[in-house]
């Protein structure tokens, strides 16, 4: 029963991370501007930054994506298509190089609503 509560929480906050929403209420926008976060949910108080370093992890999220489509990339590109090297530097680093910092604001959104969702309030 417990575990089944943690998993319907757990989904609920990772369905308002995908918007970019406050992981308790849903209702208050994580960030104003694109990479400027608010420190606190306008409604619920829910402050999004708990502590000096607290997005660490969300860092990791970001690389780690980031990793999977480059590696993926590189083996559809060599693989199937048989692009020569050159060819898929010309491909992948425009997007390893963009798609970070696009995925900045889901790595944080994501990183905040697993965290809240285990851990809970501070």
């Amino acid at each position: 029963m417990e575990s089944q509560r943690l998993a319907d929480r757990v989904a609920r906050a990772l369905g308002r991370a995908v918007r970019l929403r406050c992981p308790r209420c849903g209702m208050t926008p994580l960030f104003r501007g694109w990479f400027r976060m608010g420190e606190a949910c306008a409604l619920c108080g829910l402050r999004f930054e708990r502590a000096q370093g607290y997005f660490v992890g969300a860092i990791y999220i970001n690389y780690a994506v980031t990793a999977v489509i480059a590696i993926g990339g590189f083996f559809l590109l060599w693989g199937p298509l048989g692009l020569s090297t050159r060819a898929q530097l010309a491909v992948l680093v425009p997007i390893v190089v963009l798609f970070p910092l696009w995925f900045f604001r889901y790595s944080r959104s994501l990183w905040l609503a697993l965290e809240w969702s285990i851990n809970g309030e501070p």
